[in-house]
């Protein structure tokens, strides 16, 4: 009996790792052939690596992208009990970094078109801003503020350099551009004090070998994901690529409905391609694309504000995040696809829709 066509996933991390075996596996022989897991001259590579591709002077690799947006926060002088402004829409991690160091969330509605920090919502008590990339889109913060830190755990890739803001966490969870084979994330900034800070402050605050000017805690990134990294980062301007002329051809294809892309600005890159479905049909058209083989994903079905956490009603205090929670569907968008998937994907959204 003959089999139908292949699934088309949001991300196939097999088949990325195929492109790309020979040189990690390698890489990663010779860590556990080393004896050097924690630190060491691979660590450094990555780092440096990551600095140079991303126009930072400094890369610090950490645990995790929540560890990184943590320690970068404390890094760049957020105390506890400081008001943090971040979008009401983002991953939970975002608001579980603020929370996690004693500051306080203050959640912000995104734009009315754009699901990012709407800068003229920012309150004016709040001194410390937290803009999120969402998705690979370009976010600004307002003037003026004391401590801009960027979540840019959705924007490797970007054609035109560094994440901006003082100081910038990135995640290399495995779904991302470029992403190790479990946790890791990076600091990113060009302020050496920033960078000792954070450096310090993921190695248990230590400022010497067992001089612990400050607390800290447990967050590195190890030198068998350092190798993973070193042997994905070559392929990250054509994966970049290769996710934005998958957006090119979905923006075309559904210029005149019956899903409604994203305004994307020039600066842009893609991490995920999100539309926003008619009112009531989002789980119509997800269902139908399920029927013809297709995956999606929801990111994200409540704003933050709304999580049972914070003792809430479950209502969001953000309308314009709670409408596109409402409506948005990503679709697959990857350097896995070729023209016949995305044709797929393409037929199956008008089909459902």
């Amino acid at each position: 009996m003959s089999q139908g066509p292949a699934r088309i996933r949001m991300v196939d991390l097999a088949a990325r790792h195929a492109a790309v075996a020979g040189d990690v596996e390698a890489r990663v022989l010779a860590v556990l052939r080393s004896g050097r897991y924690i630190g060491g001259p691979v660590v450094d590579e990555a780092e440096s690596a990551l600095a140079q591709t991303l126009h930072r002077r400094y890369a610090v690799g950490v645990g995790s992208g929540t560890d990184a947006l943590a320690i970068a926060l404390l890094a760049a002088g957020v105390k506890a009990k400081d008001r943090v402004a971040l979008p009401a829409l983002s991953f939970f991690a975002t608001a579980e970094s603020v929370q996690m160091i004693g500051a306080v969330p203050v959640f912000v509605d995104v734009l009315p078109d754009r699901p990012l920090l709407d800068p003229a919502q920012v309150p004016d008590d709040a001194e410390i801003v937290v803009p999120v990339h969402l998705f690979g889109m370009r976010a600004e913060a307002p003037r003026g503020r004391r401590i801009v830190v960027t979540d840019a755990a959705q924007c490797l890739g970007w054609g035109h350099g560094a994440p901006g803001g003082v100081t910038s966490a990135l995640s290399l969870y495995p779904t991302k551009t470029i992403g190790v084979a479990g946790d890791g994330g990076a600091v990113l900034t060009d302020d050496p004090e920033v960078a000792a800070l954070a450096r310090a402050i993921g190695s248990h605050g230590m400022s010497a070998p067992y001089v612990h000017a400050r607390w800290g805690r447990n967050s590195r990134l190890d030198a068998v994901q350092a190798a993973v990294v070193l042997g994905h980062l070559p392929e990250l301007a054509r994966r970049a690529a290769a996710r934005k002329a998958a957006a090119e051809v979905y923006d075309a294809a559904f210029q005149d409905g019956p899903v409604a892309p994203l305004p994307r600005h020039a600066d842009d890159g893609v991490h995920q391609y999100v539309v926003l479905c008619p009112p009531g049909r989002r789980e119509v058209i997800q269902a139908g694309l399920h029927r013809a083989g297709i995956d999606t994903a929801v990111y994200y079905p409540a704003p933050m504000d709304a999580q049972p956490v914070f003792g809430g009603d479950g209502r969001s205090a953000c309308p314009n995040a709670a409408a596109f929670c409402a409506r948005a569907l990503a679709l697959p968008a990857h350097e896995g696809l070729n023209h016949e998937d995305m044709a797929r994907v393409i037929t199956a959204v008008m089909e459902s829709a």
